[in-house]
């Protein structure tokens, strides 16, 4: 009779049941705050104040709080600056990455050595927030969108785990393109990026992310308000307290209307904020395995 490693060993009714109740209790955990949160920005006052609080038993829905957060607000403004941002930012970062990656991945380019280790300086080093501050401001960005992307146009993880990804496309590939008269920008859009949509779909997910969630940039460079982004509202609304409505208290009225409870629009925000990434990483998800690890662990 051979044994074979624990490893291959069909796990015991044991094992499976104990793994299925920490995955159910790691999932409950994860799941029921969002339902929480969404369940709240859906009910009434009556709601809010049965429950003290978060609410966690529907008792009469109600799709006024979005109604009042999307009927040309604060909130309606921000969210356009965000997806304003987001979009802009990520296809400059996406942009100047790929080329930055291509380059630094071809053995000879120039100035190879010192841009590789100026960049993986970068790790170690870090400007502070006073001299970044004073960059932008000497470039006059102060209160313009740019400063929302600039700053943060290309971080070095992304580029070294591109670069890492390139370095595996075989050399022979690129040289017979080379040999048959292609340029390095006709080679990188014809034969690197298409090789290499795992990993350029996640790093441009990482952007995109880093770019709709940012608001440290907003509080450092962004005096107007009419140019906050989604995230820094919901700072001021959600995490510092503040009220959209001046004066508001108890079930507060606009033109003799009674508005939605202050909690249900703070959760609301907090929804409108979580629903995009929700929504685009199932689609990338995939591609993780074969495009961030493959490119980090082989490079």
């Amino acid at each position: 009779m051979t044994t074979r490693p624990i490893w291959m060993e069909r796990p015991s009714l044991l094992g499976r049941t104990a793994k299925a109740v920490v995955l159910t209790l790691i999932t409950g955990s994860i799941l029921f705050p969002i339902y929480m949160v969404v369940l709240t920005s859906l009910s009434t006052q009556e709601a809010v104040t049965e429950a003290g609080g978060l609410v966690v038993v529907p008792n009469g829905l109600s799709l006024a709080a979005y109604k009042e957060l999307f009927s040309g607000g604060v909130v309606t403004r921000s969210v356009l600056v965000s997806l304003g941002v987001t979009a802009v930012g990520t296809a400059i970062s996406l942009t100047v990455t790929v080329l930055a990656a291509y380059g630094l991945s071809r053995p000879g380019s120039l100035l190879h050595r010192p841009l590789l280790f100026m960049v993986l300086l970068t790790f170690l080093f870090v400007p502070g927030m006073i001299p970044s501050y004073l960059v932008v401001s000497s470039l006059g960005l102060v209160d313009s969108y740019w400063a929302l992307i600039l700053p943060s146009a290309v971080w070095a993880f992304n580029l070294v785990v591109m670069r890492s990804f390139f370095m595996n496309i075989p050399r022979e590939v690129i040289d017979s393109a080379r040999m048959d008269g292609a340029g390095e920008f006709r080679i990188l859009w014809r034969i690197v990026l298409p090789m290499s949509k795992g990993v350029t779909a996640v790093i441009g997910l990482f952007y995109a992310v880093g770019y709709w969630n940012a608001f440290f940039n907003a509080v450092l460079y962004i005096n107007d308000n009419s140019k906050w982004p989604l995230q820094l509202v919901l700072r001021q609304y959600v995490l510092q307290g503040q009220s959209i409505y001046a004066g508001q208290s108890g079930v507060a009225t606009v033109a003799g209307q009674a508005l939605p409870p202050s909690l249900a629009i703070q959760m609301a925000i907090v929804v409108i904020a979580l629903v995009p990434v929700l929504f685009v990483y199932p689609f990338v998800q995939r591609h993780f395995t074969k495009g961030v690890i493959i490119g980090a662990v082989k490079g």
